[in-house]
């Protein structure tokens, strides 16, 4: 992939479901991009790294440790390490999912 790229046209919504595409994939990290269709999301789990959530379309409600955060498309959003989380669209959502390794 070495021209632009619409990210937004990377994965397509479907009906019920949570697509992913992995852009990137290396030692050091990933780059992910989700779509959700409304209702559909993530169960809580935790990661071991910090994680950064950039919405691109729709929007979502994340639950960090019990707290409960709105995230709209252009926002991006930080999950700390080892944090306890979930995820789920409120309305058909887009996001691009970095996930860098501490060294």
């Amino acid at each position: 992939m070495t021209d632009p790229q619409n990210i937004n046209h990377s994965v397509k919504i479907q009906p019920g479901s949570v697509v992913s595409r992995e852009i990137i994939n290396k030692s050091f990290g990933t780059v992910t991009v989700f779509a959700f269709d409304k209702n559909q999301g993530l169960s809580e789990h935790t990661a071991p790294f910090d994680a950064l959530i950039i919405a691109t379309e729709g929007a979502c409600e994340i639950i960090v440790s019990g707290a409960s955060h709105t995230v709209k498309a252009g926002e991006m959003f930080l999950l700390p390490a080892n944090a306890p989380h979930s995820l789920k669209a409120i309305k058909a959502f887009k996001m691009i999912l970095i996930m860098i390794k501490s060294v």
